[in-house]
């Protein structure tokens, strides 16, 4: 029987969802199944409506071994199982005369844990584990919530966090679900056979194609011991979130009231001197945490490196002391241990981590009105690990609307570990660069305005400038405006100033959640809606509603970011530039990510507005533009008016 063809299962794939191929999206499947079959790697910039999901889907399925899907995002996980796997695997199994299966599988603590769920959670003051059903009272939200989860329990067929609608508070469902740390293991538990994670886990197994998300890819790479099953081909959706994710893994924290919470739990399963060193121990790193001033750690204190001595010795000693000793006394002693075992690991395992000193980790305190002093240790780069665990014994495409900054992949693939795209050596993963572009006719669709004329922002304060030119951009839209800022502080400044001075509705991110939210501002064309990080990625209102994106600021990390400042100055060590390098980076990838919020749709028509004339002044400003979609660009304040106006008018004659 003859291999179908490539261009055959793509018309096949793209026709079941309703659509027609698109030049890039077939150049995207060729490059993809290229990279399978030589055993390479590609790195795929594929713009806002290129069907990106099926041009690496229908190469991954013909492929026949098993492939791993990473993204970032809930929302693409549940788009890719729900929707476009089911649909391909049926439109491509007349030609490939086979039904390639396909599951989803996340960390642990995603899944519904029946132990937890039957037995009780752990009690921090005394030992055994409490009913949480009769400690937390109907009528509050928590028990609602805890009531809501055991009616669930009986019928959900996965267990997955995800699959409950409406969901639930993190707290409530900390009551039901454990990390791996805390798992006694299907063995050990008399849940074992029926546990939700060990079925996503074997689900896995036999798969064709495994989507997980990067938090777990990182995990599997970082911890060593394997948590996805054996693939020969990684596609890395999203890929530019990819570095800030696996930091995420790699990061460890130490906060005096996670020691208190060990203390708790460990002491009933020690003798008295073994818990009253942990204990002592824990009381000195408090007082210490007490005077904590936030900012990055050069060097540890000497009051510090003795307190975490103290708890890393003290930990040590626990976990010896809970290994050895038994109580029958203690109710569901296996879960009781296992919970304080992992409390205990995780601090000994940070207090060792900072203790030893490496020059490739970054530590400082974090100060916080609410919970206090956070102490935390990060890796300067991931970038070794990455090219170590991520592109040895497979194939990998990573891909995503922005992956080419400033021009070129060179600096997102250095940020992944990998060489200058051409360069070959011993150890250096060769790989190979794409930008398949968009469908949409960026130029035609959208404008990018810099409002020159207005004063570079400071630090603090507010600026009165932009409050009036944000007013005047969003009477000439009719409203209509997704405006995108870079601190919580100045998107509710903003808020405050224009309900004041506007007739239009002003959504603010916090004040409902963020799917309500979206829904509301997509709904009327009037309204705006106004936030920071979250929405800088996560909106997608194709349509009249959106047809203004503001942008306060060209959003740079924060001065005083420590992990952010320490890659700055270890770039500028190694005779780099580190503020291209890191700063101008981190902001050309998030700019790039915003401006792509306006354009959704082939109709969609409208203005990029950026408030922060160094993005026209600046030497860096043409590295910035380069990034962001080719859009008309303009530095004329009434020519943007007129054209915002028209848009409006047009918009409106439409009837919307």
């Amino acid at each position: 029987m003859t291999k179908p063809s490539l261009p055959d299962l793509l018309h096949a794939a793209v026709s079941a969802v309703g659509g027609t191929e698109r030049p890039g999206q077939v150049a995207m499947a060729e490059a993809v199944a290229e990279a399978i079959d030589d055993n390479s790697h590609r790195l795929i910039q594929a713009g806002t409506g290129t069907g990106k999901s099926l041009g690496y889907l229908v190469p991954a399925l013909a492929h026949g071994e098993r492939v791993v899907v990473a993204t970032a995002t809930l929302a693409l996980q549940r788009q890719l199982v729900e929707r476009d796997l089911p649909r391909t695997v049926e439109a491509l199994h007349p030609q490939l005369r086979r039904r390639p299966q396909f599951a989803m599988l996340k960390g642990r603590s995603n899944y519904l844990c029946l132990h937890r769920l039957h037995e009780g959670a752990p009690q921090d003051e005394e030992e055994g584990l409490f009913d949480q059903f009769e400690a937390a009272a109907p009528t509050s939200k928590l028990g609602q919530d805890l009531l809501r989860l055991r009616d669930w329990a009986d019928e959900t067929e996965t267990g997955d966090r995800d699959d409950l609608t409406p969901g639930v508070s993190d707290k409530a469902w900390g009551q039901i679900s454990v990390s791996s740390r805390e798992c006694l293991g299907a063995t050990k538990c008399a849940y074992g056979a029926e546990c939700f994670a060990e079925a996503a886990r074997e689900r896995a197994k036999l798969a064709d194609v495994v989507v997980t998300n990067h938090a777990l890819l990182a995990i599997d790479a970082i911890e060593g011991a394997p948590v996805l099953p054996q693939h020969e081909v990684l596609i890395v959706d999203e890929a530019h979130e990819l570095v800030s994710r696996v930091t995420g893994v790699a990061t460890g924290e130490l906060t005096p009231g996670q020691v208190n919470r060990a203390v708790k739990r460990a002491a009933k399963l020690v003798d008295e001197k073994t818990a009253d060193s942990l204990q002592t121990a824990s009381e000195s790193f408090e007082r210490v945490m007490e005077l904590a001033l936030p900012g990055r750690l050069e060097a540890i204190p000497e009051d510090l490196g003795y307190a975490l001595m103290s708890l890393r010795d003290a930990a040590r000693n626990v976990i010896s002391a809970i290994g050895a000793t038994r109580d029958k006394s203690v109710h569901d002693e296996d879960a009781v241990r296992k919970q304080a075992l992992a409390a205990v690991e995780s601090i000994h395992s940070v207090a060792e981590r900072i203790t030893n000193g490496s020059e490739y980790d970054v530590v400082w305190y974090e100060r916080h009105d609410r919970f206090g002093a956070t102490l935390r240790v990060a890796p300067l780069s991931v970038s070794g690990l990455l090219r170590e665990k991520l592109f040895e014994d497979r194939s990998v495409v990573l891909t995503s609307a922005t992956l080419k900054l400033g021009g070129d992949f060179n600096g997102v693939a250095a940020s992944l570990g990998l060489s200058p795209e051409g360069v070959e050596g011993e150890d250096v993963p060769l790989w190979r660069g794409l930008d398949v572009g968009s469908p949409f006719d960026y130029p035609k669709q959208g404008i990018l305005y810099v409002a020159k004329h207005l004063a570079t922002p400071g630090r603090e304060g507010t600026r009165g400038d932009m409050m009036d030119e944000l007013a005047e951009l969003i009477e000439a839209a009719g409203g209509r405006t997704l405006g995108l800022f870079s601190s919580m502080r100045g998107a509710k400044a903003a808020a405050e100033e224009l309900r004041g001075r506007l007739d239009n509705p002003i959504l603010l991110q916090g004040e409902e959640t963020l799917g309500e939210l979206i829904k509301a501002f997509a709904a009327d064309p009037k309204t705006c809606l106004f936030g920071t990080l979250s929405l800088w990625q996560g909106v997608d209102v194709p349509g009249p509603s959106c047809q203004l994106v503001i942008m306060d600021r060209i959003p740079f990390p924060r001065p005083d970011d420590p992990l952010m400042s320490a890659r700055q100055k270890s770039v500028e060590e190694h005779g780099g530039n580190g503020f291209m390098a890191v700063a101008a980076t981190h902001a050309a990838l998030l700019l790039a990510q915003g401006a792509g919020r306006l354009v959704r749709a082939s109709g969609d028509r409208g203005v990029v507005a950026v408030l922060d004339p160094r993005l026209a002044t600046a030497r860096y400003g043409s590295f910035l533009r380069a990034t962001l979609p080719d859009f008309w660009y303009t530095t004329d304040r009434n020519q943007v008016r007129r054209s915002l106006s028209a848009i409006d008018a047009a918009a409106q004659a439409d009837g919307k």
